[in-house]
């Protein structure tokens, strides 16, 4: 998974771009944007092996604070079959935010 920027100024757009190895068993991966005060979240299906191997996501406007962003893949069994994890600063804005 790579997301980015890793830092950047509120409100923050942030892209996550999570590649996923082919496999029949692959069901779903979840992405999760979380900081202590603001929490979103996207579950994106996949078709198994003919799922695409590179997914992308968009977090619009997230305020101030360290992220932690998740990508968890499930199984057919609906299992957690794989976790990333990583971490980004949005920095409050100047004057007047």
């Amino acid at each position: 998974m790579r997301v980015s920027p890793s830092i950047s100024f509120a409100p923050a757009n942030l892209s996550v771009r999570a590649t996923i190895e082919a496999d029949a068993e692959n069901r779903a991966v979840v992405i999760i944007a979380e900081s202590a005060d603001f929490y979103r979240s996207s579950e994106i299906q996949l078709d198994g092996g003919n799922g695409p191997r590179t997914n992308m996501l968009e977090f619009r406007s997230l305020p101030p604070g360290r992220y932690e962003v998740r990508a968890a893949l499930f199984g057919a069994d609906g299992q957690q079959r794989g976790l990333v994890r990583q971490q980004v600063s949005v920095i409050a804005g100047g004057a007047g935010h």
